[in-house]
């Protein structure tokens, strides 16, 4: 199955994955940006995301397999890879498994390493909404906000809401596989594995994602690799600070 995807402009082909519960629309307003600078942009919606499939099947393998896929069906090379949070492990791994496939690499956010599952809270949230009781954003938000106190947070997670037929609101995320598989999100970047082309690391500087320490690994991984902080920003950098992001990925390009 082929993942769903939005492609803007045209030109070099620029791919986005989002990150956790997240979907390629959120990277809209930037990728309108990139595609003015002649790129053909392409914001995925990965499995179990958007409006792409759902399946009871979730790695980072999987989701590489889609990419390669999705790749190959749009004949597609020679591309610009960004990954944010989640999407940034698929971006890395992808770039160690296909090398060719990819001119130059950019991750936001996250680092090749381990992380501890810490999403449950968000996962359990959502749980929480009822959609035989709640009819609106707005009902949906108050359920939350019990959960999740900040609303930048909720906002990213209502962007899921949608109407499965007149009356009913439902999720686009496959839910219940997103919370049992929730242990892979945390999977590090295979031992061994490096890209030897250019890359870059963008962190927020409130973000504690990519620590100072992280910087001997990347660098393990990928050799050719930068780190650039953006300021006032913390892990959803690209919508807390876009021009810095924005500025930052045009100058690496």
């Amino acid at each position: 199955m082929l993942l769903h995807s939005q492609i803007i402009g045209t030109g070099t082909p620029f791919v986005i994955l989002h990150g956790f519960l997240g979907m390629g629309d959120n990277w809209k307003t930037l990728g309108n940006q990139f595609a003015e600078q002649d790129y053909e942009v392409h914001l995925i919606d990965q499995r179990n995301h958007g409006r792409s499939f759902h399946s009871d099947d979730f790695s980072y393998d999987f989701l590489v397999k889609d990419l390669k896929a999705y790749c190959d069906h749009y004949k597609l090379n020679e591309i610009v890879l960004l990954g944010h949070s989640m999407g940034g492990k698929v971006a890395m791994l992808f770039a160690v498994s296909y090398p060719e496939l990819v001119s130059k690499l950019l991750v936001a956010d996250i680092a090749p390493k381990a992380y501890p599952p810490h999403h449950q809270d968000i996962l359990k949230a959502l749980t929480m909404l009822n959609f035989s009781e709640i009819d609106s954003r707005g009902e949906a938000d108050t359920v939350l906000s019990a959960y999740i106190k900040d609303m930048g947070t909720r906002q990213f997670l209502l962007k899921n809401l949608y109407w499965k037929q007149r009356g009913e609101l439902g999720l686009r995320m496959n839910l219940p596989v997103l919370s049992e598989t929730i242990e892979e999100i945390g999977k590090p970047l295979p031992e061994g594995s490096f890209f030897l082309k250019d890359t870059l690391f963008l962190r927020g500087e409130r973000s504690g994602y990519i620590e100072d320490m992280d910087e001997l690994l990347i660098r393990k991984h990928f050799p050719k690799s930068k780190i650039r902080t953006i300021s006032k920003a913390g892990h959803w950098l690209h919508a807390e600070n876009p021009a810095d992001f924005y500025r930052y990925v045009k100058d690496f390009l």
